[in-house]
């Protein structure tokens, strides 16, 4: 969780740590903004008017803040005020580069063609499911699962009590069990293919 302390004396040092600690959310931002807007340039957008407003805005930040929240809620509410202004373009969906995340690991059946055909088409099964969801579960699923954030966190982010947050998480949960359910299939006769 990450925490920004305003009160020093020191105006430029405690900017500069405010960006550096800021600066650390940019790719989670990014991917909450392409959730959102669906549109690689109006994310882009979203996450510079967030660092923009929060830059003007970090003296306020009280110090026990949590900066994460902070900052996705800054770029959900500028999202939503474009929307209700109708600057929103059109929704494209561009989700095509794969995670730039290093292998902790690697083991043989990554070598694997087909392996490596099967976690592919796997991937982009996800992402196409995360898609298809509703805005409202599409949000709780990627804050949850891919950002980590608590319940209270997403709660605050959304303005909406922690119990619809949880409701929508396991909805949402549900609706991908559902859309991915071939991959047990596959999962299944490829292990039994394989003779384990």
């Amino acid at each position: 969780m990450s925490r920004v302390g305003t009160n020093t004396s020191d105006h430029s040092a405690t900017e500069q740590v405010f960006r550096e600690t800021a600066l650390q959310h940019l790719n989670g931002l990014y991917s909450y903004a392409m959730t959102l807007a669906r549109n690689r340039a109006e994310a882009e957008d979203l996450v510079q008017e967030t660092y923009l407003r929060a830059m003007s805005a970090f003296e306020r930040l009280r110090p026990e803040s949590n900066l994460k929240s902070w900052l996705f809620t800054i770029l959900r509410n500028i999202y939503l005020n474009q929307l209700r202004d109708g600057l929103s373009k059109s929704r494209v969906v561009a989700m095509d580069e794969p995670a730039a995340r290093p292998r902790e690991f690697e083991d043989e059946s990554s070598k694997d063609p087909f392996f490596v055909y099967l976690t592919k088409a796997k991937q982009a099964d996800i992402k196409d499911a995360i898609e298809r969801l509703p805005q409202a579960y599409r949000e709780v699923i990627v804050l949850r699962e891919f950002e980590d954030l608590s319940y209270e966190e997403i709660a605050q982010i959304l303005d909406c009590p922690c119990g619809t947050v949880m409701s929508r998480l396991s909805r949402a949960r549900e609706r991908l069990k559902q859309m991915l359910q071939h991959w047990r299939v596959v999962t299944s006769e490829t292990a039994h293919e394989a003779g384990e």
